[in-house]
């Protein structure tokens, strides 16, 4: 991962989003989902071998996917993985103090340290994971206890591991569409000495998720459709009393995703703002 790279910049995917993320892990080294301030997803490939466009296109055509609108950067760097990857310095945010796996040490800290290996990115550092962070640390703080919790939407499974550092009574199950996903939060849940079930599910549908279910804490840091969507399977699988933590949708689309889940049943206990982004910490009635 030494000398230089060249990164891609997609504005967008297309509607087939197994096909488009295969793609991805097939055709680049690297790959990364950021999300703009306006809730659109951005997607970038990195590539240490010289860039061909004819070969991404190609590509393209053979997994049967059109492809979005790009650019092309060449990226100089005697580590590109670090420098332009694994991009977020130490922060610290609630009770925790989050810092990466380049970190050559941990950072002195008074806060709980959780070590996050990040290098596709997973939004550890993004707004909306700060405030789901904040409201899990909220919760502890009120002397709430899951004894079951569930992660939908893991991504580096920085939520599960803070909670398993605050609660570490309780059966954690962490979930993601996305293989690469759930290897990595298995790993960051090994370094951080953190017991979990982490499993691919396309939401709410793996085993894993039927057999520890309900829960009395599920958390849910994606975006605004997908929320929507999975609406009425987060009702079902709560407690009654049970708390939700979700994520992942801006200020313009907080009504939207609000009102769906109030209609199944859920109350809103607050609101948090951070940026343009919203997480809300609700309760099942």
């Amino acid at each position: 991962m030494m000398s230089s790279c060249w990164q891609v910049t997609f504005n967008g995917a297309p509607d087939n989003t197994p096909a488009w993320e295969d793609f991805l892990d097939g055709f680049f080294e690297v790959n990364a989902c950021n999300y703009a301030d306006d809730g659109s997803d951005q997607y970038v490939g990195y590539l240490s071998k010289p860039f061909n466009e004819a070969e991404l296109r190609s590509a393209a055509r053979q997994a049967g996917l059109s492809l979005p609108p790009f650019k092309v950067e060449h990226l100089e760097s005697s580590n590109w993985l670090k420098d332009y990857v694994i991009q977020f310095p130490p922060f610290e945010v609630a009770g925790f103090m989050i810092y990466g796996i380049h970190e050559t040490a941990a950072p002195q800290t008074n806060k709980i340290p959780l070590q996050i290996y990040a290098a596709t990115a997973f939004g550890s550092d993004h707004q909306t994971t700060r405030s789901c962070l904040q409201a899990i640390s909220d919760l502890h703080q009120k002397g709430f206890k899951p004894q079951q919790l569930l992660d939908v939407g893991t991504g580096s499974g920085i939520l599960s591991l803070a909670s398993g550092k605050l609660w570490p009574r309780a059966r954690i199950t962490a979930v993601d569409i996305d293989q690469e996903a759930v290897w990595v939060t298995e790993s960051n849940a090994a370094n951080n000495g953190i017991l979990l079930t982490a499993a691919v599910s396309d939401g709410y549908t793996a085993p894993e998720v039927r057999k520890n279910a309900p829960f009395d804490l599920i958390l849910a840091n994606i975006l605004a459709r997908p929320l929507i969507a999975m609406a009425p399977d987060m009702a079902q699988n709560l407690k009654p009393g049970g708390y939700a933590v979700i994520s992942g949708f801006v200020d313009e689309q907080a009504e939207w995703v609000l009102s769906e889940h109030f209609t199944r049943g859920l109350q809103l206990v607050r609101l948090y703002e951070l940026d343009n982004w919203r997480a809300a910490l609700l309760q099942k009635a």
